[in-house]
């Protein structure tokens, strides 16, 4: 249980390792659901940010929430207690952000993938939301 990996539609892996210190029961329910797909878009109100409200239910409690990330930090909206800005929201940050209302931060890019993360954010800035799938790192 150390992280998942994004393919993209040009067939490019980004790997992310979990937070386990900092966000256990998280990490647990969003690793339950791999694999999966979802559709992601750019959000330019919070930053150098994806997102999509399309992937499964992650149903976790509050934890290592914040509305500040740093590059490449993944989170996803708690489901307890429901937050009306960010419920079931999942967010890709490859830049600096700062979101709407507090989400569970719970995983961050390999350093050695930075760069095909901040590529992926472009291509869904400058040509529309791209379906990703996500997978657990064997």
């Amino acid at each position: 249980m150390n992280g998942f990996v994004v393919k993209t539609e040009n067939n490019i892996s980004i790997r992310f390792s979990f937070y386990l210190q900092e966000a256990p029961k998280t990490c647990a329910a969003f690793l339950a659901l791999l694999p999966f797909s979802a559709t992601f878009f750019h959000a330019r109100i919070s930053g150098n940010e994806i997102w999509s409200d399309t992937q499964p239910l992650v149903d976790c409690i509050q934890e290592n929430a914040s509305i500040y990330t740093n590059p490449g930090e993944v989170v996803i909206g708690p489901q307890h207690p429901a937050r009306a800005k960010t419920s079931n929201c999942m967010g890709i940050y490859y830049g600096e952000g700062k979101g709407l209302d507090a989400c569970n931060i719970f995983a961050k890019v390999f350093d050695e993938d930075k760069l095909f993360l901040k590529q992926l954010g472009n291509d869904i800035w400058q040509k529309g939301g791209q379906k990703l799938r996500f997978e657990n790192i064997l």
